[in-house]
């Protein structure tokens, strides 16, 4: 089924019915979703990248109904704030 992601949200509707707006927010999200899993791949400890793999899915099916474009905004930014923080965190255990 078509899905479409907007923040950390995830709606079904036909891919149609989207602005592009809506499209390029979904592209968005997506995208830092998967640089989120990419980056979860670099955690040498495997029981920690199960524990972030996990928490990262949960929250983006968590945010999945938001519809309000404020709130959408508001966890956009805080998904890249967590991976710019793990990526920070992974440099950091590198040096």
């Amino acid at each position: 089924p078509n899905t479409v992601r907007a923040g950390m949200t995830v709606t079904r509707l036909p891919a149609a019915a989207l602005s592009f707006k809506q499209f390029l927010q979904r592209q968005r999200v997506l995208g830092i979703y998967r640089n989120m899993l990419r980056t979860i791949r670099q955690v040498p400890d495997q029981a920690d990248r199960k524990y972030l793999r996990d928490w990262a899915r949960d929250e983006f099916k968590r945010n999945k109904s938001a519809t309000d474009q404020d709130a959408i905004r508001m966890m956009i930014t805080q998904a890249n704030n967590h991976l710019e923080e793990l990526q920070k965190s992974l440099a950091l255990a590198r040096s």
